[in-house]
Order: C-alpha cells, then structure tokens, then sequence
C-alpha cells in the first residue's frame, strides 16, 4: 500500500535531516536529535525506521545511490578522462559525509549482507565503469584496475576527512594521485582540472 503524500514527505525529511546530523556527528549523533530537527516526534522516526540502524542503512543506501547515479551518468560525458577524474574529485571532497555515516551504520550494529553493502558495490562497479571509459579513451593508464584505485579513492578520501585540508591542498594532493594514474603523456595538473 502507497504512503500517503504527508507520510512519504515526513520519511523524506527524515533521511534527508539524518543525513545532515550523521553526516556532521557521526556515531555521536542520535535519533532523538533527528527527530527534533525533521520537526517530527521520535514516534514517528521509529514508525518509519523501527532501529537507529535501519535509519542509518536507509541514509547510507539513498547516499550510495545519488552517488552511483552521477557515476552513470558521467558515462555519457564527452571526455572519458574529465568524467574519471572529476567524479575521484567530488568522492574526495563528499568523502568526510560517507565516512560519518558508514562509521556510524557500523557502531549500531548495520552493514554486513545489507542493502547498504550491495548499494556501495553498485557505486564501486559504476566507477569501475568510469575506469574502463578513461582507459579506452587513454587518459588512464591499462595496467592499473579498479581495486588499485579503489583503494587509491579510499585512502586519499579518509585523508581529505580526517586532516581538513585546504582546496589548495586537497587539489595539489589530488593533482599528485592523478599524475599516478595518468597515462603517459597527461602529468601535468594542469590537465586534472
């Protein structure tokens, strides 16, 4: 049965105010607090997501989709390399609201088999997706794979949320991942922008 308008609008208010207070508090944040700032009663929080942890996959599984969603949609850019390195640019920068909420899905007992688990595959494979692109179009070197720059994604993420980095810094830093993974010919950071 079809939720009502005002019901479907309370749920999205909800992932969307939980997103923002996980996203900043981390495993800190509570539902309480969410519940407070959608403008709802904690009632009404657990009638729609009965554990703190089934909130939180729900957030993390509508994150992992927007994100996935871009990545297929870069697909379709004109220039394979740009659509490549300028998605790895904006995981960097979102990579400190990510790692909140996936730290907190953690803390309250979620992830494992879950949907969120098979929502973050789907966004490695869309940027396995991106990889391919920019390697047939040569902007990315061939001998490198997806769990290479994967884990590349991942540490350069976690450093860029764990020291705040300045946008000078974070884009001289990225500049020095990309030169890396270039192909040959395409080093200069000039050529990430």
């Amino acid at each position: 049965m079809p939720q009502r308008s005002d019901a479907q609008a309370n749920r999205e208010r909800i992932l969307d105010i939980a997103e923002d207070v996980f996203g900043h508090g981390g495993k800190s944040a509570s539902t309480e607090e969410v519940a407070r700032l959608a403008g709802v009663g904690i009632a009404t929080v657990f009638r729609n997501f009965p554990t703190k942890a089934a909130l939180l996959e729900a957030v993390l599984v509508r994150h992992f989709n927007r994100l996935q969603a871009e990545a297929e949609a870069r697909l379709g850019e004109q220039d394979p390399g740009a659509a490549f390195f300028g998605f790895f640019r904006h995981l960097v920068a979102g990579a400190a609201t990510k790692i909140a909420l996936v730290e907190a899905l953690l803390e309250a007992g979620g992830f494992g088999d879950s949907e969120a688990a098979e929502a973050s595959h789907a966004l490695r494979r869309a940027v396995g997706g991106l990889l391919q692109r920019a390697q047939q179009a040569g902007a990315v070197r061939n001998d490198v794979e997806l769990p290479e720059v994967y884990a590349l994604l991942v540490g350069t993420s976690r450093a860029a949320a764990q020291a705040p980095l300045d946008d000078e810094v974070r884009s001289r830093m990225l500049a020095i991942v990309f030169a890396g993974l270039a192909a040959t010919g395409r080093t200069k950071a000039a050529d990430f922008s």
